[in-house]
């Protein structure tokens, strides 16, 4: 995952506004976990965070 660290400093969960963190899902594609409340695991795709909660994966 190549996700420029300046964004990274500023992009949030879009429903609880929680921290995200990089991570592995379980098929091994890259994906951004909440560390909020949700736990929701948004995916990466071509380096770009796909940030709508109808694409997140649910914990």
């Amino acid at each position: 995952m190549n996700i420029d660290p300046a964004l990274m400093e500023i992009i949030v969960c879009p429903d609880c506004h929680g921290d995200l963190a990089p991570a592995a899902g379980p098929d091994g594609s890259d994906e951004l976990v909440c560390q909020g409340t949700c736990g929701r695991a948004y995916p990466v795709r071509d380096d770009i965070p796909v940030l709508l909660v109808d694409e997140a994966r649910t914990p």
